[in-house]
């Protein structure tokens, strides 16, 4: 997940199952949690844990994170984060609203996406993109890649406009080649990067708090000066 995103955001990552390790849990998470499934615990725990290393890395106290009603995470005065969890892996992403505006992360297993899923979050130009990338390239699942970008796309664009996307209000298109993605929506386009593995999909979206000499928003991995840019088989909007 770190090589997706801009230095300047810490980024910390895990793999899920195990018990979870130190720093403790606070004890308004524990309440939160106290009446959820094991699993649940489990995932809300451990995600947290990479939530609090990567606000130590990028400078901030690290205190209990509760989603609010929206079930967006309530970070730090002055922080922007994203975090999510697949089988077998938690992530969190961190940086200070005065470098990037908004960060959104998505992790998903390389799989394929159920097909009333997938007729549900693209429209028919996305399927006829979809169909020709799997088979010039049949070993990513690139319908579960497409929906886990516009989860990163939707986890940036909360925290700045306070609205829900439904998945057709963002037309994704994938590149391959230089394995980022471009996603339409409201007037605006976004920009993004993917990686893949045998067993993973991952996302990012990154925001900087200032815009580029061409006014886009979109990725510089060298630092933040440049302004470049399911778990479940449902689609979701948890912000973990």
């Amino acid at each position: 997940m770190a090589g997706l995103l801009p230095a300047c955001v810490a980024v910390a990552a895990g793999a899920g199952g195990s018990a979870p390790r130190h720093p403790p849990a606070f004890p308004e998470e524990l309440g939160h949690i106290a009446h959820a499934a094991p699993a649940r615990r489990e995932e809300f725990l451990q995600v947290r844990q990479c939530a609090r290393r990567a606000l130590t890395a990028a400078g901030f106290r690290a205190g209990p994170l509760l989603p609010g009603a929206d079930r967006a995470p309530r970070w730090p005065a002055g922080a922007v984060g994203s975090m999510t969890h697949c089988t077998g892996y938690r992530a969190a992403a961190v940086a200070a609203a005065s470098r990037i505006r908004a960060v959104g992360i998505d992790a998903e297993p390389n799989e394929t996406l159920p097909p009333e899923v997938g007729a549900l979050i693209t429209d028919a130009e996305e399927r006829a993109a979809l169909e020709r990338l799997s088979a010039r390239h049949p070993r990513v699942h690139w319908g579960r890649l497409l929906f886990s970008a516009k989860e990163s796309v939707f986890k940036a664009w909360y925290p700045l406009t306070g609205q829900w996307l439904d998945f057709p209000d963002a037309r994704v298109t994938l590149h391959p080649e230089s394995r980022t993605f471009t996603a339409d929506l409201a007037e605006t386009r976004l920009r993004g990067r993917w990686a893949a593995t045998p067993r993973l999909l991952t996302t990012a979206v990154a925001l900087p708090a200032r815009r580029d000499r061409t006014g886009h928003a979109g990725h510089a991995r060298a630092g933040c000066r440049a302004a470049p840019t399911p778990e479940t088989n449902t689609p979701h909007r948890d912000g973990s």
